[in-house]
């Protein structure tokens, strides 16, 4: 698993799970969700945008299938 810190406003964190192709993102107001299947190209070209949040906007939010992870679930 790789952990990365994001610089962003919207994006807190984004641990990427090469083996199960999972990605979780962490945001700022606390929230955490899991996408998957996520391919390891989308992962570094996220790592490697310019705006994280516009990124996620335009190539995962509403793209890739999710789950939202509950606190103490």
């Amino acid at each position: 698993m790789t952990t990365s810190f994001l610089t962003s406003k919207t994006l807190a964190a984004a641990v990427y799970d090469a083996s199960q192709a999972r990605l979780q993102l962490d945001f700022r107001d606390g929230s955490r969700y899991v996408y998957s299947p996520v391919p390891p190209h989308l992962f570094r070209a996220l790592l490697a945008a310019d705006s994280k949040g516009r990124f996620f906007n335009q190539h995962i939010r509403r793209v890739l299938p999710y789950s939202k992870v509950v606190p103490g679930m």
